[in-house]
């Protein structure tokens, strides 16, 4: 009777585990706190509008969207980390549209970042722009070429490697014939504090962060890399205009997974951002940043992702930067 009862209950225990399992897909989404993990530290324009925007999602959502900062090799390591994760929606990643064709050239990376996330939704448009700090007083970015040639090596600008803004620099350098040495941080927030500091001499980064330093006379802007001048900025010329660019390089950031969540978890994640970004209160934080939303579906973002993977792909080519 006792090894019955023995035997009855060791096939039971597979039953409860299967109903337990069962019972925790069934729960819905999300039932417990979202990591967004951005590739970069605090203060720099990923993490900026990742917290913007994980405000907004813990509203809708009724979670906590907890942000954790995984600074490195231009937002790889955060990356590898993420395309690990469980695809189960409770871990997303902070990203732009450049990574999925500038990291590929730049890394050995153990997975492809195209097939390793599952597109969940752009965000916003971070314009970029051509800064220098109060140790390099030119006021004209054709003076600042001019004084550039004439002391070769001289003067120096900061960025992050491998994203966005170290390409935009560096095709800006090429264009004008200037040797501006680079000097690497691992985010924008140590970057634009030296900056205003006058510990380096100038930078390409977004609107979002350098906004309140351009208003506020700690930084003056000489050139933007968008097709067209700004609003706010008339007297600020593109960098196209000036000849010192061949095509707009602005960055879009989006919020991506890893491959394999359930199709209705991207969907619920995809209409909350959307509809965020669509609020007026959304709308007024992104103004006073300078920024633009951008929302799309995951279909339509991941069109993004293959026209413009290759174009940035293109970018690491032409300006040769290579990273250890």
């Amino acid at each position: 009777m006792i090894v019955a009862r023995l035997i009855v209950a060791r096939l039971m225990v597979p039953a409860v585990l299967s109903l337990s399992a069962a019972a925790a897909c069934a729960q819905p989404y999300p039932a417990k706190p979202i990591k967004l993990v951005v590739g970069f530290p605090a203060g720099g324009a990923t993490d900026t509008t990742a917290r913007l925007i994980a405000q907004r999602m813990q509203s809708s959502l009724g979670q906590t969207i907890v942000i954790e900062n995984i600074g490195g090799a231009g937002g790889s390591i955060a990356a590898k980390q993420v395309a690990a994760a469980p695809a189960d929606g409770y871990t997303l990643m902070m990203t732009t549209t450049s990574a999925f064709g500038t990291q590929p050239r730049l890394y050995k990376l153990d997975y492809d970042p195209v097939t390793a996330f599952a597109p969940i939704a752009t965000l916003v448009v971070d314009k970029g722009v051509l800064v220098v700090g109060p140790s390099w007083p030119v006021t004209t970015v054709q003076e600042m070429v001019t004084q550039a040639k004439a002391a070769p090596g001289k003067f120096n600008y900061g960025s992050a490697i491998g994203i966005g803004p170290h390409f935009v620099f560096e095709l800006f350098k090429r264009k004008a014939g200037v040797d501006i040495v680079h000097v690497p941080y691992r985010g924008g927030g140590p970057m634009i504090a030296d900056l205003v500091g006058g510990q380096i001499h100038a930078t390409v980064n977004g609107k979002s962060v350098l906004r309140q330093h351009i208003e506020s006379g700690k930084v003056r802007a000489l050139g933007v890399s968008a097709a067209r001048r700004w609003d706010d900025m008339k007297d600020v010329p593109t960098l196209m205009e000036a000849g010192l660019l061949d095509a707009p390089y602005d960055t879009l950031f989006a919020i991506v997974a890893p491959a394999g969540v359930p199709a209705p978890i991207v969907a619920r994640l995809n209409a909350v951002i959307n509809e965020g970004l669509r609020s007026g209160e959304m709308r007024a934080s992104l103004d006073k940043l300078g920024i633009e939303p951008h929302a799309t579906t995951p279909a339509e973002f991941a069109k993004i992702i293959a026209e413009e993977a290759p174009r940035w792909s293109e970018a690491v080519a032409l300006t040769g930067i290579k990273v250890q």
